[in-house]
């Protein structure tokens, strides 16, 4: 679910109501690794990142904030910045195949993007 676009990034809400989870998407195409990216991308991407826990985590109040490169089935390069709280569906292991994705109703989609969306505003 489309959130907003950074300077770098565009930023998506995971469609699993179990966590507040945002996926960074650098729009660089056939971008693959960080490593790849020339050294003043790589800051502007970390900025970016920062940005976005910082504001994930202000939203929430979330206990942890988790960040991961996987790539595995998606290749392109894109960073999961994860809200956990102890307690939650896979606390306190990793989020990855635990359970069932649960996507939002519409309404609480709607609100989650409006609210992800203000903090970004600020």
């Amino acid at each position: 679910l489309l959130v907003t676009d950074l300077a770098l990034c565009r930023v998506l809400l995971m469609n699993d109501a179990r966590y507040p989870w945002c996926i960074l998407v650098p729009r660089i195409p056939d971008a693959r690794e960080i490593f790849d990216l020339p050294a003043s991308i790589q800051t502007d991407l970390w900025r970016e990142v920062s940005l976005c826990a910082q504001r994930l985590s202000m939203l929430t109040k979330a206990g942890k904030m988790n960040v991961a490169t996987l790539g595995n089935l998606v290749p392109q390069l894109h960073i999961h910045v994860i809200a956990r709280n102890a307690g939650d569906a896979a606390w306190p292991q990793p989020v990855w195949g635990k359970g069932e994705p649960q996507p939002y109703t519409t309404r609480a989609a709607t609100r989650q993007v409006e609210a992800l969306q203000l903090t970004f505003a600020r």
